[in-house]
């Protein structure tokens, strides 16, 4: 298991128990007690756990992952969806993006595709997010123009929030919208964190054609605050590992499915 899965796991682990023991996590994930003391070092000094004596218990923000620990987790399922989402872009279209490591996939993958190069000094097509990663990425590639929302930015996600991401959005027109989630079901799509939910709704409703990507571990999932309901989204890219049984719920509802 490499670092940052590992970090990743103790994250998780500690959220859902609320404290975690050294010699515990050792033998679950087959490192030296001393690799583990090292990495709740790591993550305490970060202010992201408390360090006890023999473990650690949680902070607030344990609950609310950092992007930057999301990244490792299903990174091969994300690069696929990345490669299907791609697909249904065209040159000259206006794409808006929220973020999140399964949309951050999406955006290097569009920004890499031979089809949509630079042409004539034209830029192949326009980008509009609210993610701050996704936008330091790309604004340096020639072929992509960028718009930036503003808002205030959250430091878990990179994402700008808040009023001020509005008045930009409220003025523009999306082709088509690739939307991360923590979780769809049968009511729609949600988010964790409401601030981000409320742009992710002002995002799908200026777009022609919603498009949300996630892999299976999220389908069948409700977080806290909805996204849209699940009439508003017209195609969702998934991994191959996901169930048929909540895959067929979207199709029933009309939901375009893509199993990559």
């Amino acid at each position: 298991m490499k670092r940052y899965e590992r970090l990743n796991t103790l994250l998780e682990s500690l959220a859902e128990k609320g404290a975690i023991d050294v010699d515990e996590l050792a033998e679950q994930l087959h490192v030296s007690a001393a690799t583990i003391r090292r990495d709740l070092d790591h993550l305490g000094k970060q202010q992201l756990l408390t360090r006890t004596r023999g473990g650690a218990v949680a902070n607030a923000v344990s609950y609310d992952l950092p992007l930057r620990y999301k990244t490792a987790r299903f990174a091969s399922e994300k690069q696929r969806i990345a490669q299907a989402a791609a697909t249904l872009v065209r040159r000259g279209m206006v794409i808006g993006m929220n973020g999140g490591t399964t949309i951050s996939e999406v955006a290097r993958t569009l920004a890499t595709r031979p089809e949509l190069s630079a042409e004539h000094g034209e830029p192949a097509f326009t980008l509009v997010t609210n993610a701050l990663n996704i936008a330091n990425e790309l604004i340096v590639r020639p072929h992509v123009k960028m718009v930036l929302t503003g808002g205030v930015a959250r430091p878990q996600s990179y994402e700008m929030i808040g009023p001020l991401s509005h008045r930009i959005l409220a003025d523009l027109s999306l082709d088509i919208a690739f939307i991360g989630v923590d979780g769809i079901d049968e009511t729609g799509a949600t988010a964790h964190h409401e601030g981000e939910a409320n742009i992710n709704q002002l995002i799908v409703s200026r777009a022609s054609k919603v498009v949300v990507v996630a892999d299976s571990s999220k389908l069948g999932q409700r977080a806290f605050a909805r996204i849209c309901e699940l009439s508003e989204i017209d195609t969702l890219v998934t991994d191959a590992q996901a169930d048929e049984s909540q895959l067929a719920v979207f199709k029933e509802a009309g939901v375009d499915v893509i199993r990559s």
